[in-house]
């Protein structure tokens, strides 16, 4: 499994179904540079979650309907439902505690 980067039009289908955790991300955002590996790195060991980052700079509209005020920020969704919202750095065991909780 891969982390697979949405924009706003596509956000909402992608993360319909299923567990999915969504990386909120910008290049200039130096804690952001900091987590996309620890995703990458789990994504290669949890296969019933969808990975997903979203440039916040690129796609203004998903952020501000979910009050992302603050990057890096980390929605887990199931079946397109909030269940868990993460705001700054977490490691790869925090985020696949979390995981656990949601994807059986």
């Amino acid at each position: 499994m891969t982390v697979k980067t949405v924009e706003d039009a596509t956000f909402e289908q992608v993360t319909a179904s299923g567990v999915s955790i969504t990386d909120f991300w910008a290049t200039w955002c130096g804690p952001c540079r900091m987590q996309s590996p620890v995703l990458e790195a789990l994504s290669e060991e949890v296969d019933n979650v969808n990975f997903i980052k979203m440039d916040v700079d690129a796609n203004p509209d998903t952020p501000a309907k979910f009050s992302i005020r603050a990057i890096p920020t980390l929605l887990v969704q199931k079946n397109g439902e909030v269940v868990e919202r993460l705001t700054g750095f977490h490691t790869k065991d925090q985020l696949a505690n979390v995981l656990a909780k949601y994807a059986k």
